[in-house]
């Protein structure tokens, strides 16, 4: 008896160590990315699961239940790897993710339109994990204004080209569009086609000088003097007329050719300071001098066109008294300045007529 005690306890521990294996153990179906199969496994929860059968749930993965979910016997468990779609849509160009394994079942889930639309890849084409570049154009209405009448398309067209031509219009010479031919229709664009007939016309044009001003220290304040004249350049413009459905655009210029270059006029201005009198001179009626040889205008020349300036100057004689370039062109100032200097040298004998006012 003593020996067969021991041994039922032995036997008892056993059948209790064997049922609570048993009751740990639980079968499951794990599907991944829809290929299902069934598993034997002692994990509490559907992360401790996918552990143990090497399953990472990343980013852009899906798991059903919810990893902290509790495993028992017979639940079913379904996991599906994200794959990344380099997608366009109507143009549009962007990266999604899906967890479908087929472009169809992919679109479907994104609310994407497939009937009547355009796809680079047949609808049943397979998403591998690394993923794949997909473009789709789905069916718009896109209506086009022509010569006075509007005709709508339904298309999937990828260019404003592409849609034009299912109209049926078309286009000569330099006819044209409003929206750009390579651009993308979009859903109830109306765009209109522009009949374009054009020429070109080509123009002779001056070209302005500019004109630089130079201080001369060696002429008196106010005169100016024309060292250099200035000449204007010419240039041969092409312009481009176009009339757009029967109205005449602005003349757009197209080509310039400079034919001469404009040269730049010099003018040298006095800077000297004049002196303020003339002795002998200054006591004399110069202002009715003036009046009687010029009017009292400073910029005068007579009939011949020998003589100008307020007091009638010659140019060899404006010259000896110091004057640079014509009488009539310098300041008042430097006229009477320049007569006062006359005065003294050769008394009022250069004005036979008017120099009698000088006394009066």
């Amino acid at each position: 008896m003593r020996r067969l005690v021991p041994q039922a306890l032995v036997v008892a521990f056993l059948a209790g160590g064997t049922s609570a294996f048993v009751a740990h153990d639980k079968e499951v179906e794990l599907s991944v990315d829809g290929t299902p199969r069934t598993l034997h496994t002692f994990a509490d929860d559907v992360g401790e699961l996918l552990a143990e059968e090497d399953v990472q749930l990343g980013e852009h993965d899906t798991v059903g239940p919810s990893p902290h979910q509790p495993v028992a016997d017979g639940d079913e468990i379904s996991f599906s790897h994200g794959r990344p779609l380099d997608l366009t849509l109507d143009g549009r160009r962007r990266q999604v993710w899906t967890t479908e394994r087929t472009v169809q079942e992919a679109l479907r889930g994104m609310g994407v339109r497939t009937r009547g639309a355009s796809l680079s890849l047949a609808p049943s084409a397979d998403i591998p994990r690394s993923g794949l570049e997909l473009e789709v154009r789905t069916e718009r209405n896109v209506t086009f204004i022509a010569d006075g009448e509007e005709r709508t398309v339904r298309t999937n067209a990828g260019t404003v080209l592409e849609a034009l031509g299912e109209t049926g219009i078309e286009l000569h010479g330099l006819d044209t569009t409003s929206a750009p031919m390579d651009s993308f229709p979009r859903e109830g664009q109306t765009i209109t086609v522009m009949r374009i007939t054009g020429r070109e016309k080509v123009k002779e044009e001056r070209i302005a000088f500019k004109t630089v001003r130079q201080a001369d220290p060696g002429l008196a304040q106010g005169t100016e003097i024309v060292e250099r004249a200035g000449s204007t350049g010419i240039r041969r413009v092409t312009y481009r007329l176009r009339t757009v459905n029967g109205v005449r655009e602005k003349p757009r210029r197209i080509a310039v050719e400079v034919l001469r270059h404009p040269r730049k006029q010099i003018i040298r201005v006095g800077t000297r300071p004049l002196p303020q009198s003339v002795p002998g001179a200054d006591h004399l009626d110069w202002a009715a001098l003036a009046h009687c040889e010029s009017g009292g205008r400073p910029a005068a020349v007579d009939g011949s066109g020998h003589h100008g300036g307020l007091y009638q100057f010659d140019a060899p004689t404006w010259q000896a008294m110091g004057g640079r370039g014509r009488p009539q062109d310098a300041p008042a100032q430097e006229q009477t300045y320049r007569a006062k200097k006359l005065y003294v040298s050769e008394g009022a004998s250069p004005w036979p007529y008017c120099g009698r006012k000088l006394t009066r």
